[in-house]
């Protein structure tokens, strides 16, 4: 099955090659404006630049047209011109709105009672969850009248344009599923109009197709990658023109960090949706995206998480863990309070007369320790839970953390604390406790997947960070 599947895969490379167009295009780089640390989109917004920066004008494109043109004298003159000016026009234009958005968002922020107003009213958004409310429903206005992806047509069923919609992988297929076929309103097919480009090969079906656990080789994962970023940069401009920088990846397997490592522009250059989001492996946020884990047992929400309990009922329990040894953080926690409070309940693996949804709903606290990678889908299960995520992880970057305020309604336990666990959370004072609470019922839609898709839920949170990442961006 491997060495068939890279067959057809090469094949298709090799045909994609051969028929592709070449086009004279000006290399422009997309620059971050980074190199100054972890920093937070909006309350750091002064690193957005308002004025248009294309810096190769149409007279220098001609020009640099006409010594093509005396090289290749069999060029069509007047055509390819025509088309450089069209492309060069369109990106100038893009440039612009984007310029435009910067400039809005930026006056948002100056008007930011009044704002933060209307997005209340009119949209029900919790001002207190967010770094900024009035700069963020700006910006998420602004991407829903600008913003365009291009999805490549390139690469074929199962690994590509597919992936898992149940289970622990969910929000990756979810996402392909909606930008492939619901996500008309952003989707376009003019690659010359497209803000970013999306890569739509799914990790998580190469891992099920490609690789053999015998034999424990992951190789054919990056060849697989490596051959898909060769064929859309031979077959279009788009890539080589910003080193893959407007260019975007996702995948919530294990695996994804691994797989982009194939082409180092994709590793350092290109944004990078991953669900692993861990800065000690390499995880950037100020040009990567941290994707939420959620397990979806037959592709839906357990419906006894649907309706949590109301807030005037009890919670009898402090707090609740169950789950494997996996990891580093996982043994310590259970090291110090597997069966030992009756409040603060933590299993290894839960009997099979209990139930795990039962116990969370009970709970005040719901703990989220790291497994083997940083993310858990025991936080979303939390927030559907309405129980306080308690985040016990290191090196973790946080779903939609450049909106998101996480002290709002979480609490992050250093795992040096584990041994005071419990100390640590009876010291939450009750006031508190029911502010946490209420931001946990606030950001809940930010976390919910819709089929179709619905403003403000999970997908287009999704969608709003990579927006993020391409404001951050700028031609020069």
């Amino acid at each position: 099955m491997e060495s068939t599947s890279r067959n057809r895969f090469r094949v298709s490379t090799l045909s994609c090659v051969c028929a592709s167009i070449i086009v004279l295009v000006v290399v422009s780089t997309m620059i971050f404006d980074g190199d100054r640390g972890p920093f937070n989109f909006f309350t750091d917004f002064s690193v957005f630049k308002l004025e248009p920066s294309i810096s190769v004008s149409i007279v220098e494109l001609q020009a640099k047209f006409s010594t093509s043109v005396r090289d290749h004298p069999s060029t069509n003159n007047a055509n390819t011109t025509a088309v450089i000016v069209r492309k060069e026009r369109a990106e100038e234009k893009m440039e612009r709105g984007l310029a435009q958005a910067r400039a809005l968002i930026h006056k948002a922020a100056a008007s930011h009672p009044n704002m933060s107003l209307l997005a209340r009213d009119h949209q029900g958004l919790k001002e207190s969850v967010y770094h900024n409310l009035a700069v963020f429903y700006q910006s998420y206005m602004e991407m829903e009248k600008r913003f365009k992806v291009y999805v490549y047509s390139e690469g074929d069923l199962p690994m590509v344009h597919n992936g898992p919609c149940k289970d622990i992988y969910a929000s990756e297929g979810r996402f392909i599923e909606e930008i492939e076929h619901g996500a008309k309103k952003f989707r376009t097919s003019d690659a010359d109009r497209a803000h970013v480009y999306f890569m739509p090969f799914s990790v998580t079906m190469m891992v099920k197709f490609l690789y053999r656990r015998a034999t424990a080789n992951r190789e054919p994962l990056s060849r697989f990658v490596a051959d898909y970023v060769t064929v859309v940069s031979a077959k279009y401009p788009f890539w080589n023109r910003t080193h893959g920088a407007d260019h975007f990846m996702l995948a919530c397997h294990d695996w994804g960090p691994y797989v982009s490592r194939a082409n180092p522009l994709l590793y350092n250059s290109s944004i990078r949706v991953l669900c692993n989001a861990n800065t000690s492996e390499g995880f950037d946020p100020r040009k990567d995206v941290s994707l939420p884990e959620i397990k979806l047992y037959g592709g839906v929400v357990n419906p006894k998480l649907l309706h949590p309990p109301t807030d005037n009922s009890s919670r009898p329990l402090l707090g609740f863990f169950a789950g494997g040894l996996h990891g580093p953080v996982r043994p310590l926690l259970l090291k110090h309070w597997k069966g030992r409070d009756a409040h603060l309940r933590v299993y290894e693996y839960l009997p099979k007369n209990l139930d795990y949804y039962t116990f969370m709903l009970q709970s005040k606290f719901c703990l989220c320790p790291s497994g083997y990678e940083v993310a858990s889908p025991r936080i979303v299960e939390a927030i559907y839970a309405e129980c306080v995520p308690v985040i016990l992880s290191s090196s973790y970057v946080l779903p939609f953390s450049d909106v998101l305020r996480w002290e709002a309604f979480s609490v992050q336990v250093n795992t040096s604390e584990i041994p005071r666990l419990k100390e640590v959370l009876m010291s939450v004072p009750e006031k508190k406790y029911k502010k946490l609470k209420e931001g946990v019922k606030a950001v809940r839609g930010h976390f919910t997947l819709n089929h179709p898709a619905k403003r403000f839920d999970m997908f287009h949170m999704i969608l709003h960070s990579v927006w993020l990442r391409r404001l951050n961006l700028r031609s020069r």
